[in-house]
């Protein structure tokens, strides 16, 4: 019963969303860790904290929130619809990007934090050596860092596998199409399928404790760099 819930369409469509959501999730959340942690940018602790704001709301809020940008009527959506043909509303698209969405937060706050670990002299060292900014970031910055991005990148991708009521209003559960494990869960739950919601649960369950257990142990092995 397990194995097959693990080789389920819902299930692999959940590591498919998750695995492309984190991917998106690094690198904004990289992005955005710089500018809070290493500018001095007007207005960074808010921009933060909207980026946080995942984090606590509800998901049909941010689910709501994503439809009054993206559905049909939205001022995203409309453009996308006339110039590209595409819509993300009930597409597993929608998905990743209300993935990404609550992924976000948790690299954001692990990348920031690494990221003003790292001892500025070293970086200021490196630019003595005639690195560019990118080639300190790279060869210096990123190394030190890296320990705490990719705990932080690993919840992510756990978090990202779960999501649930904000991917259900934008991509809806559509049988072979849009529906996560998360999803189907609660389809089968709802027709009372109990033994394939059993199945799916435990399934998540065994993936994301995997996950969990691979972030802790890569921190007892690679802890982050401290600098007195």
């Amino acid at each position: 019963m397990l194995l097959d819930a693990l080789a389920s369409e819902p299930l692999l469509l959940s590591l498919r969303v998750a695995a492309l959501a984190t991917l998106c999730a690094l690198l904004l959340g990289l992005a955005l860790a710089w500018l809070v942690a290493r500018t001095r940018l007007p207005g960074r602790g808010m921009l933060e904290a909207l980026c946080m704001l995942p984090l606590v709301l509800p998901p049909t809020v941010l689910g709501y929130g994503i439809l009054l940008l993206m559905g049909r009527q939205g001022p995203i959506g409309v453009w996308l619809r006339e110039h590209l043909d595409y819509t993300l509303i009930f597409h597993w698209h929608g998905a990743v990007l209300a993935s990404t969405l609550v992924a976000l937060p948790l690299v954001l706050k692990a990348a920031s934090t690494a990221l003003a670990q790292v001892d500025p002299e070293l970086e200021a060292a490196a630019r003595t050596l005639r690195q560019s900014c990118w080639g300190v970031f790279l060869r210096v910055t990123l190394p030190l860092a890296w320990p705490g991005i990719l705990a932080g990148t690993l919840l992510a991708f756990a978090r990202a596998l779960g999501e649930f009521g904000a991917s259900l209003m934008v991509a809806g559960s559509i049988p072979g199409q849009t529906q996560t494990a998360a999803m189907a869960i609660y389809d089968a739950v709802q027709a009372g399928q109990d033994e394939a919601a059993l199945a799916l649960s435990l399934a998540v369950s065994a993936l994301s404790v995997a996950v969990l257990l691979a972030s802790n142990r890569f921190l007892q092995t690679h802890p982050p760099r401290r600098f007195d």
